[in-house]
């Protein structure tokens, strides 16, 4: 958590947009969330997709690990609907299972030795037939080459999210998935999963 903390204490968080996603105001505008389904949003940071929904009358659940990131969601969030808890997604739960999760930062900030708890606990947060809303992160190295696993963010090999997210609990979407350009080069590939 320390590491977290401070990033976001000194607001040294070059990952920041300062604003929603664009796939998420994407999959909004598409009809992908409603005022009627339970939203999550592990690792929501600063909460700028919390922000989003809440205007559009969502009332999302955001999670995170680190208090100050807990604090400027809070902030970011308002007097709209939704709310941000300080949690460890590897080991919270839900009171009862959700419709949708979002996806974005969370799993690239995991390091890859926590990828199949937390890929299990996104499996058994959503009910059957719910959506696991996915941006991948494409941030290979050109070390990954002799072995090594830099991060974060770590990569999100498509081949490594089909192991970590198989067919027999998921339905894939066939390719090609929208890619959205990131800072250093990087970009996120969406994809939406439904829980088998």
């Amino acid at each position: 958590m320390d590491f977290w903390q401070a990033r976001f204490t000194s607001g040294q968080t070059p990952w920041d947009r300062s604003a929603a996603h664009p796939q998420l105001l994407a999959w909004l505008q598409a009809g992908m969330f409603s005022s009627n389904l339970k939203v999550l949003i592990p690792g929501c940071g600063r909460g700028h997709e919390l922000r989003a929904l809440g205007q559009a009358g969502i009332a999302a659940h955001g999670l995170d690990y680190a208090p100050a990131a807990v604090a400027l969601a809070r902030a970011q969030l308002g007097d709209f609907p939704g709310e941000v808890e300080l949690a460890d997604v590897l080991d919270w739960q839900p009171d009862t299972p959700v419709d949708r999760v979002y996806e974005q930062t969370c799993l690239c900030a995991l390091h890859p030795d926590h990828w199949r708890r937390y890929a299990d606990q996104l499996y058994g947060w959503l009910k059957p037939g719910g959506l696991l809303l996915a941006l991948f992160m494409q941030a290979r190295r050109d070390s990954a080459a002799e072995g090594f696993v830099e991060g974060p963010p770590y990569h999100g090999d498509i081949q490594g999210m089909r192991a970590l997210f198989p067919a027999s609990h998921w339905n894939w979407p066939a390719p090609p998935y929208t890619s959205t350009a990131h800072g250093q080069g990087w970009a996120e590939l969406a994809v939406v999963l439904e829980r088998r």
